[in-house]
């Protein structure tokens, strides 16, 4: 077995464990309304906070594109699932036409998203089952579920995993050739019937294209969001940005 074949099998086993969770997590027997209700409340509350972090650099003209594709695409109020399923079906075909890299993107996008749920599904149900009076999400509920929900090593794995689905990409834009495999891969895809993987390789190409760079823009990210959660597991009063009190 060659070593990119050796790499491609322990993508497919890693994705299909990761979908299996995901199944999991989707199960609405295995998730009560009262959770779910909450669930949809965090969700939009931190897509409303994510796009006020990052208001600078969703306004800059060269991190715009790059910024809505992580708040998008990777960290939005989005089902991700069809994409998901994409890519277990796909990945034997896009793995004869893309580098190992993009399907390590892909993947890792999967990942990202598997873990973000389980997250939010941790804090939904501790507000489910200690909801608070104004029966809505505040800075300080939303920071005691944080901290209730704890996982502070898989936090820290889930801002790793944002950086490394951007080395990646960052990756693909700077080598030779990979725009136009992804191309290639476009018939099949659409043939096929899966494009939304497809249009998620391809946005993620577009973006990271228009940084011409991604080191600070990964760094940027990185930085804030490890030092948002060290604040919010510290009950900092103040753990969002600007932080203007360091």
């Amino acid at each position: 077995m060659s070593v990119k074949h050796a790499q491609h099998e322990a993508m497919r086993h890693a994705l299909l464990k990761r979908l299996a969770w995901q199944g999991r997590l989707n199960d609405p027997a295995a998730t009560p309304e009262r959770v779910r209700s909450w669930l949809s409340k965090v969700r939009h509350w931190q897509s409303v906070r994510l796009h006020g972090s990052f208001e600078d650099l969703l306004k800059a003209p060269d991190t715009r594109a790059a910024a809505t594709f992580f708040l998008e695409d990777l960290y939005g109020d989005r089902d991700f699932s069809a994409r998901d399923r994409d890519l277990a079906k796909l990945l034997p075909l896009m793995s004869r036409l893309l580098p190992t890299p993009v399907l390590s993107a892909a993947v890792q996008a999967v990942e990202l998203n598997v873990l973000s749920q389980a997250f939010d599904l941790k804090l939904a149900a501790w507000l489910a089952d200690n909801p608070p009076p104004e029966q809505s999400l505040t800075l300080d509920s939303y920071g005691r579920a944080y901290r209730a929900a704890d996982c502070r090593r898989l936090r820290g794995h889930q801002i790793d995993l944002i950086v490394e689905v951007g080395q990646h990409l960052d990756w693909a834009v700077h080598k030779h050739g990979v725009e136009r495999l992804l191309k290639l891969s476009r018939g099949p895809a659409k043939i096929a019937g899966l494009g939304e993987l497809q249009s998620f390789l391809e946005r993620g190409f577009s973006a990271f294209r228009e940084l011409g760079g991604a080191d600070a823009f990964l760094a940027r990210i990185a930085d804030q969001e490890r030092e948002v959660s060290r604040r919010l597991f510290a009950n900092h009063a103040r753990p969002f940005p600007p932080f203007d009190d360091r």
